[in-house]
């Protein structure tokens, strides 16, 4: 039997309020390439995409149809309830080939399903779907009308089921050992990269009635004069004394995330870092005591940027994004941001990272909190202390 992490029902729902959409966007059949959905409304779980790999939707059909390399057809069996006729593949000729392309059987299977016909929805700007791709199906496919459908599963991801809910507080608890890890081998004199190993320690161990899973994005570790730098990388170089670090990091539970950022601060903080510190936190705290249902996305980041406000800071970056399932490169889902002009109105079961930081000409700094909205208002999925961190 596959080793599914959501029931058969579940995911049904989800293809149903996908075709509800699809329905509304008047697209015949849609092809989707982003791991995270092929995920989403299968389970398919295997380090896939590397190769074009696609599932399509079809209006009449009651599942999805998979279609990879053929050695992976191999995890589509093992991960996915779909039934053996709807797992195809093309032959390992396609792969990295300079004469030929896997679009081309891929255009087969649907001339043979009868889906090469009416309005096709693909995703344009998704990381796995290349021009070349998109070029491929449009010589191949010349009865079709192609139409941009690049976050209408996205957006159907975003209420989070109890299940997945479920994970993503697991992811919590997840990001919470591994910040702990980090700051406990933080220290002035060890290296980087060594900080950093205990972050993948503790981010793969999991807990112990949860393991984790790899992360979309590396750790996030920018340290002594790269804290101004919000995606730096560590290197092997030793952590300095009186100079802060910037620590992004998540946890991730069967690929749902729960990301988080921590300043940490080798030494004493001098007065003005304190104030800024300050600033950060009473800025999170009171955005966090304000979110509730029905607000729109852009009315988060206003109580932020009120409160900032007066202490003589402003943040041009958006504050937030939504969260919860996701593949490289990103934890984000790519819909919702808490930033001017999204009303995007919050319901229960969304998810969100606040991204509470300031990255001035000379510093930075970052207190994130994750959570998620609920009927009376929010629950953090994180409970790591929402403060500078200073290491004497």
């Amino acid at each position: 039997m596959p080793a599914l992490y959501f029931t058969e029902n579940e995911y049904q729902a989800r293809l149903a309020a996908t075709k509800v959409e699809m329905q509304t966007s008047g697209l015949d059949t849609l092809i989707l390439s982003d791991p995270a959905n092929i995920f989403y409304l299968t389970g398919f779980d295997a380090w896939a995409f590397y190769a074009p790999l696609f599932l399509v939707v079809a209006a009449n059909e009651d599942q999805p149809i998979w279609i990879g390399r053929f050695m992976d057809a191999v995890s589509a069996r093992d991960t996915t309830y779909m039934r053996e006729e709807n797992i195809r593949a093309y032959p390992d000729s396609f792969v990295q080939s300079t004469t030929s392309h896997p679009v081309q059987p891929v255009s087969e299977i649907l001339k043979e399903r009868r889906l090469d016909k009416g309005v096709i929805g693909v995703e344009m700007g998704a990381y796995y779907y290349t021009a070349r791709i998109h070029a491929e199906f449009v010589n191949s496919l010349p009865n079709a009308r192609f139409e941009d459908a690049e976050l209408l599963v996205n957006r159907v991801r975003l209420v989070k089921s109890s299940a997945e809910q479920t994970y993503m507080r697991q992811a919590g608890r997840i990001v919470d050992a591994a910040m702990s890890a980090a700051v406990e081998k933080c220290a002035p004199g060890v290296r980087e990269c060594d900080v950093v190993a205990e972050i993948y320690k503790a981010q793969i161990s999991g807990l112990p009635d949860a393991g984790g899973v790899y992360t979309t994005s590396p750790p996030h570790f920018c340290a002594d004069e790269r804290v101004r730098t919000p995606h730096g990388l560590w290197t092997d170089r030793p952590l300095k004394r009186d100079a802060p670090l910037n620590i992004e990091i998540a946890g991730s539970r069967l690929h749902y995330h729960c990301p988080m950022t921590r300043t940490v601060f080798l030494g004493r903080p001098p007065d003005s870092y304190r104030r800024l510190a300050a600033a950060v936190v009473e800025g999170l705290n009171t955005t966090m005591g304000s979110i509730r249902p029905g607000m729109a996305a852009e009315e988060v980041e206003l109580v932020w940027r009120g409160s900032i406000a007066k202490h003589g800071f402003e943040k041009e970056a958006r504050l937030g994004y939504s969260i919860g399932l996701g593949f490289p490169p990103t934890w984000g889902e790519r819909t919702v941001s808490l930033r001017p002009g999204d009303k995007t109105v919050l319901q229960p079961g969304m998810a969100f990272h606040c991204m509470s930081g300031l990255w001035l000409d000379d510093t930075g700094i970052a207190i994130t909190q994750s959570f998620l909205v609920t009927e009376e208002g929010n629950e953090p999925l994180t409970q790591f202390e929402r403060e500078l961190v200073s290491i004497s």
